[in-house]
């Protein structure tokens, strides 16, 4: 992002965002981005597959609009998600909470698994840049 991008206030990035630098698309786009949370990981305060955080004034306006929105905290996030895999992420905060709290009633070992397996297969295939708006949120 360029310098003082949101000044104005937070906002959700969109299709040819002008606050994105040539550097930032190409660290987003290729996920290198990600890198520095494994250290997160590491460290036990995120994991690799759970509920995508949400920025603090985001979270704050989705518990005040959806009551059930606090729900994903009863989990640790993740880097990737079922609303990552199900290209949710460009879709509305209800969605997502959908697809959020579907995990959450049925993690398990096999589920990470398959959402770790379809994460590899977008990045490694080139859809999951693609085929969802993980920069360009509408």
């Amino acid at each position: 992002m360029i310098v003082n991008a949101e000044k104005n206030g937070p906002v959700f990035s969109k299709k040819n965002d002008l606050r994105c630098t040539r550097v930032g698309v190409f660290l987003r786009n290729s996920y290198l981005d990600e890198l520095p949370q494994l250290i997160n990981i590491i460290k036990g305060e995120i994991t690799f597959v759970g509920p995508r955080p949400e920025r603090p004034y985001f979270h704050n306006i989705f518990c005040k609009k959806y009551p059930s929105w606090e729900k994903r905290l009863r989990v640790l996030p993740g880097i990737t998600g079922w609303a990552q895999v199900h290209n949710i992420t460009s879709h509305t905060p209800a969605k997502k909470l959908k697809y959020d709290l579907e995990y959450i009633q049925n993690k398990s070992f096999w589920l990470d698994l398959k959402i770790i397996f379809i994460s590899f297969h977008y990045i490694f295939s080139g859809l999951y840049a693609k085929n969802t708006s993980r920069l360009h949120k509408n």
